[in-house]
């Protein structure tokens, strides 16, 4: 039987902690920056932890 193939998609932004909890990044933060104050744009940088509500939905396209 062939291997499951992972969503290539999601493969690229989602990443898997050590704990099992999905890590992702804000949304926000491509194109008109210059009405957002610094403050704001220096919290998309960070990454952050996946709801629960969604987190099934990615693991099971990530074959976790």
């Amino acid at each position: 039987m062939a291997k499951m193939k992972s969503h290539r998609g999601a493969s690229k932004r989602f990443k898997i902690t050590g704990t099992g909890k999905v890590m992702r990044h804000k949304a926000y933060k491509s194109h008109i920056l210059t009405k957002k104050t610094a403050k704001r744009k220096r919290g998309l940088r960070q990454s952050t932890i996946l709801t629960k509500a969604d987190e099934k939905r990615i693991k099971n396209v990530l074959n976790v």
